[in-house]
């Protein structure tokens, strides 16, 4: 079997990493049967452990990862420094908190006791022996995290009012939806849908599902025609009558790069469509509640002064930021509800997700961006098959080698009729 191809000496294992992972123990191994059996003997080292066994394992563990000392962190918690802790370490630090009984017996435990505590306990209660250890954690994590939460919601602020003025001002997305909205209005011509004057954005992501005769055109694909039609004669410089197939091409090449650059355009709305209010609010809230935790601790009045200095001096700061996020967070919630309102009129109160809006345009865009490249390549094969029934010489300034066939064969108009048969 392969166990018999192991060798005993080839691999050897770190027994002491495995005793302090594991609680296994070297000594406590089952001797082999003799004639005569050994009576049992305590180990002369005994271990008090007053944590749950995996809960001490899982903060020994912690504290080798961290590598940090129990006299490095109770010297950063008495001076309330957050620099020198850093956040991955404080966090840890709560989820060790102690309970209720575990704190009392280990304030309890002496220090001459026979039985002497693990690593994992030692550590606890050397950080119980200050003053509201575990509140003085949570107030420098709290502290220690302001200012990435700050500049996040900032960000995210900033994001919201840029996605709400591109959605406003976007002058090709504005021709989209007259497109669209002129196109509706010639398909609906006779009915009570014939004479629209606007319509909701949601409509938008359903123009790829309405099809024409040929089974394979949506109406999304024909307004993306005529925009690029209409963006590449507005774009091209090109005067010239000569091969016109190929100027058309051109033409609807220019039209699409600025058609597919929509997205490009919007970049903004498709970030605020990822956010949430809710999320972004309960932020805000949590930072402003968060400065209670200072203050609660600062009322102890257990704390050495060059605690209360830091936190102090932290305060001033703080609820200066905090109020401009508060005042920020209203600008952009408003500027939501008005651009909602410029698209949506009234029904913009029927919105149950007030960044609707912002996922709407960005779903469409992703529908557009497949459709672009779609027209892409119907054009580019539309213009492979009219070279193929109309062959155009290598060099057009060239006279032609047989003038009289060609013009028998090719009459002067076929070019213009051509190009608006491809188009």
């Amino acid at each position: 079997m392969v166990w018999d191809q192991l060798k005993s000496s080839s691999f050897q294992v770190n027994e002491e990493m495995i005793e302090t992972l594991f609680g296994c123990s070297t000594s406590s191994a089952v001797p082999k049967e003799t004639g005569k059996q050994n009576p049992v003997v305590p180990s002369p080292k005994m271990e008090n452990r007053v944590l749950d066994p995996k809960k001490s394992q899982n903060i020994a563990i912690s504290l080798r990862a961290l590598n940090v000392t129990k006299e490095e962190v109770c010297e950063a918690l008495l001076e309330g420094n957050a620099e020198s802790l850093g956040v991955e370490l404080l966090e840890t630090l709560l989820k060790m908190a102690p309970s209720k009984e575990e704190e009392i017996k280990l304030k309890q435990h002496k220090d001459d006791s026979p039985v002497k505590l693990g690593p994992a306990e030692n550590f606890l209660k050397a950080v119980l022996e200050i003053p509201f250890a575990f509140k003085r954690v949570e107030a420098i994590l709290y502290i220690a995290n302001f200012d990435s939460e700050i500049s996040y919601l900032k960000k995210a602020f900033e994001t919201i009012e840029a996605a709400c003025e591109e959605l406003r001002s976007c002058r090709l997305f504005l021709k989209l939806l007259e497109a669209v909205l002129k196109t509706g209005n010639r398909m609906n011509v006779g009915t009570y849908r014939g004479d629209a004057h606007a319509f909701k954005l949601d409509s938008l992501l359903k123009l790829a599902d309405i099809k024409g005769t040929d089974g394979e055109t949506t109406l999304l694909h024909f307004v993306v025609q005529e925009i690029i039609r209409a963006e590449g004669s507005r774009l091209s410089s090109t005067k010239t009558q000569d091969n016109t197939l190929r100027v058309d091409l051109e033409c609807k090449k220019l039209g699409l790069k600025v058609v597919a650059g929509l997205g490009g355009e919007l970049g903004n709305i498709k970030k605020a469509a990822a956010m949430d209010s809710e999320v972004l609010s309960s932020y805000v809230s949590k930072l402003a509640c968060g400065i209670g935790k200072i203050t609660d601790i600062l009322r102890l009045n257990n704390s050495s002064k060059q605690f209360q200095e830091a936190m102090s001096e932290f305060l001033k700061k703080a609820e200066d930021e905090i109020i401009e996020v508060q005042a920020r967070e209203s600008v952009a919630l408003s500027l939501v509800k008005e651009i909602t309102e410029y698209f949506h009129g009234n029904s913009a109160k029927e919105e149950a997700h007030p960044f609707r809006i912002f996922m709407v345009v960005r779903d469409f865009l992703s529908i557009l961006d497949r459709v672009c490249k779609e027209v892409g390549k119907a054009n580019e094969r539309s213009f492979a098959s009219s070279v193929c029934q109309f062959p155009v010489p290598v060099n057009p300034t060239l006279p032609p080698l047989f003038p009289k066939i060609n013009k028998a064969t090719i009459p002067e108009s076929s070019d213009d009729e051509s190009s608006s048969s491809s188009s």
